[in-house]
């Protein structure tokens, strides 16, 4: 089974991660976040979990919500060859969550090293909360980027920064 919105709740208090977390209609696209969040301060982020061609592992990429993002323009700078958006079944088998939930905190649900996960730098190394899923997309939790990327490392999936600025082709 995999954890419930509440067990990662209480996994991240027990890890001493302080997270403040807001409830909220439930929201499916980062128009309708921006719509709703009023004025939920830090950044905010949009997940794309992607499948590669095996022996490779899938790929959680996580930016800043207005970055623009081209699948086949990842591929080519993460050297993976093609990429996909994977499918409902994928997403719950592998991360446990349903489309529009995605998040990185799903990774409590992957066995280590299952998932590649690249995130946008600035998620990782800004001064303010990065505001994420509680695999839920009916509430918005709060971290500081430290302690995201310390709960990540210590889920055995450590975040491949990179620079998402820079032009993807």
């Amino acid at each position: 089974m995999p954890a419930t919105p509440e067990s990662l709740l209480a996994h991240l208090e027990a890890q001493g991660i302080q997270a403040t977390t807001h409830r909220h209609p439930a929201l499916h696209t980062v128009a309708e976040s921006k719509e709703l969040r009023g004025s939920l301060p830090g950044l905010h982020v949009k997940n794309l979990f992607l499948r590669a061609k095996p022996p490779q592992p899938f790929l959680l990429v996580v930016a800043e919500e207005d970055t623009p993002l081209s699948i086949n323009a990842l591929a080519r700078r993460l050297g993976t060859g093609r990429l996909s958006l994977a499918n409902e079944q994928e997403l719950w088998d592998r991360l446990g969550v349903r489309p529009g939930s995605v998040t990185p905190l799903a990774l409590i649900n992957a066995p280590p090293g299952s998932i590649r996960l690249v995130m946008d730098h600035r998620l990782l190394e800004g001064p303010g909360p990065v505001n994420v899923h509680p695999l839920t997309n009916t509430a918005t939790t709060a971290l500081s980027p430290a302690d995201l990327r310390r709960l990540l490392e210590a889920l055995g999936h450590p975040p491949e920064p990179i620079d998402l600025t820079q032009p993807l082709a």
